[in-house]
């Protein structure tokens, strides 16, 4: 990019006044006529849309005086890095975080290669990412063998607050699997908040997870307005939830979008809990620290806020507007 002088912003005031076109300028001052197009849309004055050498000139040292300088990944910024990252924030979260608290920070690309360089030096720092660092592999094809769930209402129907994310109370359910198909833990998240609350039951027989549904639905029973999970034999018994709590809604099979929300909240899940883990290794108190340490993570969509903050904003202080 060319930086003009003075003299040249003088010259083009000079022209300007004599009526010459942004081409005859550029063909005097030897200049692309991008650069002048780009000097006077960048430098005149805004109220008037004259253009001035001095206030130009004013502009361009301004912009320079405060550039924002590129910020060394120092001893301390990096420390505090690593004590975020090992607080399993995502290089993104922690980024978001820094900023949000008016601390210097680095770009989440920088993290990332401090946090591969720690990897090849044998440290842990890659452990504490969602997929230990594990690439990500392409989503198959393979059809789903589920029969129809008798008396489903489909997706379609659902409110379009659900939809539009615009209040607290529409749910999304499913359930993770634990080794050799023993025991499940149900996953139930708000949509408009991203709160999340987990339980775990022996198996994923219909009328456990009922049971144990309704009783994590009875915390917030107040407040519920719908729920939506997957075509799961598991939720055959979601009539009992129609009755007791509101309407239960089924995802279009196939359509994993649909239920986006506890899609990635599953992913996250498994930072904590891997797949093919044996789930009687894990306490119903190991469940709970999971589900505070998720609803007090900063989330990118909510500007760095964590869910219990959007929760309580939703259900407190609707005026208050987060990024959906």
């Amino acid at each position: 990019m060319a930086h003009l002088s003075y003299e040249q912003r003088y010259t083009i005031e000079v022209l300007l006044n004599a009526q010459k076109s942004k081409i005859e300028i550029s063909e005097t001052l030897s200049l692309d006529k991008s650069v002048i197009y780009r000097e006077i849309n960048r430098n005149c004055d805004y109220r008037s849309g004259l253009y001035k050498a001095r206030l130009a000139q004013n502009k361009y040292e301004y912009r320079l005086k405060n550039k924002p300088k590129k910020i060394k990944a120092t001893e301390a910024i990096k420390e505090r890095v690593n004590s975020l990252i090992k607080e399993d924030y995502s290089p993104e979260q922690v980024v978001g975080f820094m900023k949000k608290n008016k601390e210097d920070t680095i770009s989440h690309e920088t993290i990332y290669q401090l946090i591969w360089k720690d990897k090849k030096a044998k440290g842990d720092l890659h452990t504490h990412l969602r997929r230990k660092g594990r690439r990500y592999r392409k989503r198959g094809a393979s059809k789903d063998s589920r029969g129809i769930i008798i008396g489903r209402v489909g997706i379609e129907k659902r409110p379009p607050e659900a939809e539009n994310r615009t209040e607290f109370g529409h749910l999304e359910v499913d359930t993770i699997i634990g080794k050799d198909h023993k025991g499940a833990i149900i996953t139930l998240n708000d949509r408009a908040s991203g709160v999340v609350w987990m339980g775990k039951t022996n198996s994923k027989d219909a009328d456990e997870v009922k049971e144990k549904l309704a009783e994590m639905l009875e915390e917030i029973r107040p407040y519920i307005k719908s729920i939506t999970g997957d075509n799961g034999k598991e939720f055959s018994g979601h009539q009992y939830i129609t009755d007791e709590y509101c309407d239960f809604y089924f995802a279009n099979p196939y359509s994993p979008w649909e239920r986006g929300s506890n899609e990635n909240l599953n992913g996250l899940i498994r930072q904590y809990i891997p797949k093919k883990s044996n789930f009687e290794d894990y306490t119903d108190e190991d469940i709970k620290a999971i589900q505070n340490k998720l609803n007090n993570r900063p989330r990118k969509r909510y500007n760095y806020e964590t869910p219990i903050f959007v929760m309580e904003n939703l259900l407190f202080n609707p005026k208050v507007a987060f990024v959906a």
